[in-house]
């Protein structure tokens, strides 16, 4: 990385604009940044819940490891409008292939759901929730964003896609290891 980050401090954004990874400039409040951003949030909140279960799961961690360094790749691909011309590619059909192992191997450790889950009982169970919920806010922002200038690659959408079912069953995985069970939906009845 070099020099590349010595100067934090540019002032180069101080006009409302910020640029990519290709030199260009747009407004900070270009969608694109909002995906950027969602990106970046998503891999905050994952590495929070690898902390929280670094004592615990450590094999946990070492997949939420991994899975860091590929957001952090597709923050590179939202960077990269031509991504697709430079031949930059952020995510691999073998990385969407291992999340789905990953999906199935955890999945069939767990009982039948037969009912909705609430986001909640444990911190780090609720924090795996709190990723998924932002996993899917970001797909949703980065079909958006496709919609509009059509340079999110499908692989980046199918990743995103398979993390927050890989996230969901996490919080399953995280409640049993934390000694309970998911904290069920519970229809109201009579209108209570």
């Amino acid at each position: 990385m070099g020099n590349r980050l010595s100067k934090i401090t540019t002032r180069t954004g101080d006009d409302g604009s910020t640029g990519l990874g290709d030199g260009s400039r747009l407004s900070k409040a270009d969608l694109r940044f909002d995906a950027m951003g969602i990106i970046d949030g998503l891999n905050a909140h994952i590495g929070l819940l690898q902390a929280q279960l670094m004592a615990k799961l450590p094999e946990l961690c070492q997949e939420l490891g991994i899975i860091q360094h590929q957001l952090f790749n597709i923050g590179g691909e939202i960077a990269l409008p031509n991504h697709a011309q430079i031949g930059y590619i952020a995510i691999t059909d073998d990385a969407i292939a291992t999340l789905e192992r990953q999906i199935d191997a955890h999945n069939a450790t767990l009982p039948y759901l037969k009912e909705f889950i609430l986001p909640a009982g444990s911190i780090a169970t609720a924090q795996a929730h709190i990723a998924r919920s932002v996993c899917r806010d970001a797909e949703r922002l980065l079909i958006r964003l496709h919609e509009r200038d059509a340079n999110i690659s499908l692989a980046v959408r199918q990743y995103l896609n398979r993390l927050s079912d890989y996230l969901f069953v996490l919080a399953r995985v995280v409640a049993r290891s934390d000694g309970g069970s998911e904290v069920l939906w519970q229809k109201a009845s009579d209108g209570s």
